[in-house]
Parts: C-alpha cells; sequence; structure tokens
C-alpha cells in the first residue's frame, strides 16, 4: 500500500496518490491530470477511483478529464446536485475496494452539504488514514460559507450547524492513530486558522485544534464564522464547474499556447476586449509594459490573485511573459477556471517594443527616498496590504486599502492625488498599481521593497495599534 500526498504551494492544496495491489484512487485532483496518469503508469498501476470529497470552490478539479482518460470512477458523497458527468453518488458507510485495501466513504456535512471524508482501511482490516478534504484541516476547520451561492437556501449558520453535528459524531470518535490527510494548508481562503503543517494525527488534533474543543453548537457557529471575510467571486462558479463540467483541459492548452506576434495581439486586444494579463517580476513590469495591462506575477499567489481580481472566469485573456513559461500560466489559469486565454505575445515586451508599439511604466522610489520625501513634507502613504497586516504594523499616517478589496474602494483613491503605494515586499503594490492605472490613475508611485524595506531601514515611525486612518 502506497500514499502520497501531491502538495501543490500556489493554491495551498493537497491531492493524493493511493495504491494497493495494482489498483490506484485519486483523491481531489487538480486540473492537470498527466501527472497522475504518468505516476499510476511508473507503478503499472491502474487508476480505478476518484474520490472528491465536495465540489471545491478554490480550484477546478481534473475528475472529469481524469475519468475520461483513464476509465476511473468519479465517487461524490451523498448529494442531490444534477451533474454534468457520469459519477457514482456514494452513501454514508459505503467501502469501496482498492486492490487489498478498502477506502469508506463518511458523510460529513457542514463545509457543504455533500461534504465527505474517506477512511483508508488496509490489508489487515486496520483503519490508518483519513482524507479529509475541507471538513478538517490542520488546526481548522472549512469555512461554512462557500456553498450559498450555489444552494440559496443555506447560510453560514445553518452549515456550521451541520459541521458541528459532523464533527462530533462523525470525526472525533474515530481512532487516535488515524494519520489526517486534508486538502489544504496554511495560504488557502477556505479556512481562517491553517497550519502549514500538512498532515497530523487525528489525535493531536483532538488536543490542538480549536473546533474540536468541548463547547455548545452555539458556541462553535460564533467561533467558526467569527472574522470570516467574504470568498472571492470565482469560488462560486469554480463551484458550477466542478458540478457542471468543463472543456477538456487539452484544448484549453492548445488554445491559450496560441503564439501572436505583436501586431496580432493589439488586433486581438482591440477587438475582444480581452484582459491583458503581464505574468513578469513587479520590477520588470514597472520599466515597461503596454498600457492597460496588468501585472499578477506568475512566482508569486498567481492563481489566487487572478481569481479575486478578476471576477468572472470567462473573461478571455491575452498573456505576456517570461519566454519558456506559456503553458505554465495557462495550466495555472485553467486550475482556478480561467478558461479563454487567446493566446500569448510571441516574443514578449522585446517583441512588442522592436514593433514600434506604445509602452508604459509604473515610477517606483527606494525606502531612502521615500523617507527624504516624508522629512520634508506631508505625503499620502498607502499600504495594500491585508487589513490584519495593517493592524499588526504600520507607518504613522499610511492609509490602508487592502488589495483583495480594490474593486470595491476604488473611488476613495483621488485621481488628483499623488500615492506612495507598498505592499509586505512588492508584488500586491504592483498589481494595484496596474490595476488603477489602467483606469486612468497615473500618479502612483510604487515603494521598492514595500513595508519589510520600509522596516528594516529604521527611518519610519510604525505603530503597531490601528490607524485611524484605516479606510477599510
Amino acid at each position: 500500500m502506497k500514499i502520497e500526498q501531491i502538495y501543490t504551494g500556489c493554491l495551498a492544496q493537497g491531492a493524493y496518490y493511493i495504491e494497493s495491489d495494482g489498483e490506484a484512487a485519486i483523491v481531489d485532483p487538480l486540473r492537470e491530470v498527466q501527472p497522475y496518469i504518468d505516476r499510476a503508469a511508473e507503478a503499472t498501476a491502474k487508476i480505478k477511483y476518484i474520490f472528491e470529497t465536495h465540489f471545491h470552490a478554490d480550484f477546478v478539479s481534473g475528475h472529469k478529464d481524469l475519468a475520461e482518460k483513464t476509465g476511473a470512477k468519479i465517487v461524490f458523497g451523498p448529494t442531490s446536485m444534477p451533474l454534468g458527468f457520469d459519477a457514482i453518488i456514494g452513501e454514508d458507510g459505503q467501502e469501496f475496494e482498492l486492490g487489498k485495501i478498502k477506502i469508506k466513504l463518511i458523510h460529513t456535512p457542514g463545509h457543504t452539504m455533500e461534504s465527505s471524508v474517506f477512511l483508508l482501511i488496509d490489508e489487515e482490516g486496520n483503519e490508518q488514514a483519513l482524507f479529509t478534504g475541507d471538513t478538517l484541516f490542520i488546526g481548522d476547520v472549512g469555512r461554512p460559507d462557500l456553498a450559498q451561492k450555489v444552494i440559496a437556501d443555506l447560510t453560514q449558520d445553518k452549515l456550521a450547524g451541520h459541521l458541528y453535528d459532523s464533527l462530533r459524531n462523525k470525526i472525533l470518535p474515530l481512532p487516535d492513530h488515524l494519520i489526517v490527510y486534508p486538502a489544504h494548508g496554511a495560504g488557502s481562503a477556505c479556512g481562517k486558522n491553517m497550519s502549514k503543517e500538512t498532515t497530523d494525527t487525528l489525535g493531536n488534533q483532538k488536543k490542538t485544534n480549536y473546533a474540536l474543543q468541548k463547547m455548545t453548537k452555539e458556541e462553535f457557529i460564533k467561533e467558526v464564522t467569527t472574522g470570516l471575510t467574504p470568498p472571492p467571486a470565482y469560488f462560486p462558479q469554480n463551484v458550477m464547474m466542478n458540478i457542471q463540467g468543463y472543456d477538456s483541459i487539452d484544448d484549453v492548452l492548445d488554445r491559450g499556447q496560441q503564439a501572436l506576434t505583436p501586431e496580432a495581439f493589439e488586433i486581438a486586444a482591440n477587438e475582444t476586449g480581452a484582459v491583458i494579463l503581464d505574468t513578469r517580476k513587479p520590477e520588470e513590469f514597472a520599466q515597461a509594459f503596454i498600457p492597460n495591462s496588468i501585472n499578477i506575477g506568475i512566482d508569486g499567489n498567481f492563481a489566487p490573485w487572478v481569481g479575486t481580481l478578476i471576477p468572472d472566469v470567462r473573461q478571455e485573456i491575452l498573456v505576456v511573459a517570461e519566454d519558456g513559461r506559456e503553458e505554465e500560466i495557462i495550466t495555472r489559469l485553467a486550475r482556478v477556471g480561467y478558461d479563454h486565454a487567446l493566446g500569448y505575445l510571441k516574443g514578449g515586451i522585446d517583441a512588442w517594443k522592436a514593433s514600434g508599439f506604445e509602452i508604459d511604466s509604473v515610477p517606483a522610489i527606494t525606502v531612502d527616498e521615500l523617507a527624504d520625501l516624508m522629512e520634508s513634507g506631508e505625503i499620502s502613504l498607502l499600504d495594500v496590504r491585508k487589513n490584519s497586516e495593517h493592524q499588526s504594523e504600520h507607518v504613522l499616517g499610511s492609509e490602508n486599502i487592502p488589495l483583495d478589496y480594490i474593486n470595491q474602494h476604488m473611488a476613495e483613491v483621488s485621481k488628483d492625488k499623488t500615492y506612495y503605494v507598498h505592499c509586505a515586499g512588492g508584488y500586491r503594490s504592483m498589481i494595484f498599481n496596474s490595476i488603477l492605472r489602467a483606469r486612468g490613475y497615473e500618479n502612483l508611485v510604487d515603494v521598492r521593497g514595500g513595508f519589510d524595506a520600509i522596516k528594516a531601514s529604521g527611518k519610519f515611525k510604525v505603530s503597531d495599534y490601528v490607524c485611524p486612518t484605516t479606510l477599510l
């Protein structure tokens, strides 16, 4: 018997490969399925089942493509939702044979109503591992509000009540020695207090996880729902893609990897209304970019930021990329449902400049230059980190508009005023600057190195209490 965790850092997501006696199963696969097929082929194993712990919201699962390519059966927990593909709708307690082991479905509604965990029973009949999806994380549980826009009669309080019952009646009675394999770790938007650890024993979670401690249902509902921020706009759209189906990843990759000359790229941008998404490093983007393009660097939390800031997964996208990274970018877009990339700029920004097309840039200053400006007079310093980061530490007098909520709070930024913009290290501030610049804000200056460099310089008054000029 083999269990392998396949962890994808940019989504903080864990998929799992399980193998026994020539048969394999995949739990919560990502959109690109060839790695799972290759892994099974290496072991001369046949993929028999694809176990889905729930209808995922933060990514598009590869269950449909994987089933079509391998003949494996998709398994979901109990649900009345009509699916756009063939699947087994399992029952609570149903067991599935995989080689010499068994996988038992345990229905645990709460994160979503169909949420289920899968209990692995080894060759000797011993319970060994628990694949918990978003029902139980290391240090947390799944936020109980992601299904509201899909199933209208559910509220987060109702879901939280179901989750309380599932944890008490289905999870806590299981033996302490079980290894917990969750679907996410720290950095995912599916919980609020997840550990950086990606596995643990159930016994240790019973001791340390706040959600598994003794409390009333009312106390649990308050605890698990307090502090939740609204989920990104793409979440319910991903849920529906996971329920209804989607285009083959092969077709998405073929479509998105069309190499467009600068002339063809410009025509496509003018005629389609596509978003020009520049995925280069922030410092490279700042020096020269296509006017009205936005920068979300591929080397950061790329897919979640795309999903947060481009609200419609059907949006057509034109890509500017570093040479050789085009397939990676189209794949990572597809992971969160953005299947409508029209192609990429052949030759990148150098080809664009060589063809004589217009370029734009974002001015930037060092923290030393910023310190000199602040000494010489009053300036507007704009912090685009999360509100919690700003509350923890910030430069005295700075304003806070988190990048997460830029679309809702853009009107609070004046086009007639110069702002010096920073985040923690420079990734988010360039996203912020690029979006506003594309909408006519020309007086934004990026602070190189962000708050990390500001604090390290020792030249600024830093406060650890909530600034009265916080805007959100």
